[in-house]
Formats: structure tokens, C-alpha cells, sequence
């Protein structure tokens, strides 16, 4: 069966396969940002936007998926320009190995998205399915902080 959605901004249509989980279906047509981790919803890493929501890509069959709006990593840039969440990423220094980053970031911008301002344990509750092996959270926390604080104009980019 083919789906048709739209991956980036961009209109697709792809073929998927009977059963195929929509993290499947990105990653055969080259969106290697979304990780394929635990394959069961757990840990994050494969967290994209559908329709301005974050999901676990793992969990939502592709045929599901048929007429949405899909953003991955891939697509948050605006014009080659990185999404204030990524930079804020980098200047804190919350990206260790990467595995966890693209999911974790497209958890913050789903966050930051609904709630411009949110409280430490809004972030924290926002970024609970990510799971990341080599930090304490403070960084990717103090980076969604500051984030906030950019895409609100509270602070010099």
C-alpha cells in the first residue's frame, strides 16, 4: 500500500509494508535522525512531530500515518538556520553521545511549541520518555530553559 504524507514540508508518497511502524518507514527513505532504540516506546529516540505532536515514531503503525504531517530532526531548521532548541543544545553542552538528542530535542520544541514558559517540572515531564545513558538531564533541562527564553525574545540568541 502507499502512504502519502507530508515528511519536512515536503508532500510523499512512499510505499509501506503490511505492519511497517512509521519509524521504519522514515528511516528506509533515509531520515536517520530517528533512532531506532527500544522499539517498544520507551526510550525517545525515535520521537518525531505528527500533526505538532511528539510520538514515538516506533509505536504508530505507517499506514496510521496516512495524510499527516510528519517533522523529524531533518526538518526543523528554518532555511539551513538551526531551531533555537538545537543551539541552545550545543551552547549547553547537552549533547554527549547523540544518540538520545534528535528525540529529545523534538520532545522540547513539541513542549515549547504548547507551552512557551514552561516550569522545570514541565520540562522535566516533557523530556520523561526520553531516555539518556550518559547524562543527568540538568544540561538538556538548563538547554530547554534557555530555549524558551530565545524563542520568547527574553534573551540575546
Amino acid at each position: 500500500m502507499n502512504i502519502s504524507l507530508t515528511v519536512n514540508g515536503v508532500p510523499r508518497t512512499w510505499p509501506a509494508r503490511a505492519g511497517e511502524s512509521l519509524l521504519d518507514l522514515l528511516r528506509r527513505n533515509g531520515l536517520m535522525s530517528v533512532k531506532k532504540g527500544c522499539g517498544s516506546g520507551d526510550c525517545g529516540a525515535c520521537a518525531v512531530l505528527l500533526n505538532g505532536r511528539a510520538v514515538n515514531s516506533c509505536l504508530v503503525l505507517a499506514a496510521r500515518a496516512d495524510g499527516a504531517d510528519v517533522v523529524t530532526l531533518e526538518g526543523v531548521s528554518d532555511r539551513g538556520a538551526m531551531h533555537p532548541v538545537q543551539e541552545a543544545f550545543l551552547d549547553a553542552g547537552a549533547v554527549q553521545c547523540g544518540y538520545c538528542t534528535p528525540g529529545m530535542v523534538i520532545s522540547a520544541i513539541d513542549l515549547l511549541t504548547h507551552n512557551p514558559d514552561p516550569s522545570e517540572s514541565e520540562i522535566r515531564e516533557a523530556i520523561s520518555g526520553n531516555l539518556c545513558r550518559c547524562t543527568g538531564y540538568e544540561k538538556q533541562v538548563r538547554a530547554i530553559q534557555d530555549a524558551a527564553a530565545r524563542m520568547r525574545g527574553d534573551r540575546d540568541e
